[in-house]
């Protein structure tokens, strides 16, 4: 039975309904803009070679990695979710991990939290490896004296939590602005679609995908000192990521628009091993 046909009922994503508009996730592209805290960090070279897949290899600087906290507004192109806030606003935490495919520089995002249904729901259609958590960052503040400004000394700060205990803070004192934007800001993501199999004689879905984006923008940069802690009690495949040197830290508002994913190769799971077929 094809549930995509336009004569039942139908729509980006699921829930399906005769209209199509009950869809929880509108279809692309996918307009963004937001504030951003980014540490950038150093974590084992072997533990970021693990989360790589076949088809993705280490960077030439093996281990760069980096923490970044966002507050996000997006939209998609019918602009229906535009005057509801509550709907078109979340907060994410993720990991970047530097890496290259296809022979050029890319990044790996092995976790990543939000706080909104919406937000994760949409992550999974692109591969990103969202999960529920609560995410809180200093927002900057043009007047007054109760948030941070975008000024030699700023201070912002980032907490990210989930299930009721701590993931990660960060911190950022900002010391000038940066003559350029973060590297692992500036590349594309590298994300696989896997999918399990539901029907017994099914295979598990395995697609290596890249981010392809549009209308970049950046924000006037600052950078400075940070600071980066992981909790103590982490899951093992998670701690083996925290940072093991702390680099700079970034505050900068970002914008985009998130077109669709561009197959890069699909994975084939063989007895032995995983063979990897150029698309």
């Amino acid at each position: 039975m094809d549930l995509t046909d336009p004569t039942g009922p139908r729509g980006y994503s699921l829930p399906l309904s005769p209209s199509g508009q009950a869809a929880m996730v509108s279809p692309p592209p996918w307009h963004f803009s937001g504030d951003v805290i980014m540490v950038e960090y150093r974590a084992d070279p072997a533990a970021v070679a693990a989360f790589l897949p076949p088809g993705v290899e280490p960077a030439p600087d093996p281990g760069a990695a980096a923490a970044i906290f966002a507050h996000w507004h997006w939209r998609s192109e019918s602009e229906e979710e535009a005057d509801d806030p509550e709907r078109n606003q979340f907060n994410e935490f993720l990991i970047l991990l530097a890496c290259t495919a296809e022979g050029r520089p890319m990044a790996r995002c092995p976790y990543a939290w939000v706080d909104g249904a919406i937000p994760m729901a949409r992550g999974w259609i692109q591969g990103m490896p969202k999960q529920f958590g609560a995410v809180h960052l200093t927002h900057p503040k043009a007047v007054g004296r109760t948030g941070p400004h975008l000024v030699t000394g700023g201070v912002f700060h980032g907490i990210a939590s989930q299930y009721g205990a701590r993931i990660v803070k960060a911190g950022v004192t900002l010391g000038g602005r940066a003559a350029e934007p973060p590297a692992l800001h500036t590349v594309p993501l590298v994300h696989t679609r896997h999918f399990p199999a539901w029907v017994p004689s099914d295979k598990p879905m395995s697609q290596l995908v890249a981010s392809e984006v549009v209308d970049v923008e950046f924000g006037e940069i600052w950078e400075g000192e940070a600071s980066l802690h992981f909790a103590d009690d982490l899951p093992g495949d998670l701690a083996s990521l925290a940072p093991v040197q702390v680099g700079g830290g970034f505050v900068f508002s970002y914008a985009e628009t998130l077109c669709h994913g561009k197959a890069l190769s699909r994975v084939r799971q063989s007895r032995d091993r995983a063979e990897v077929v150029a698309s």
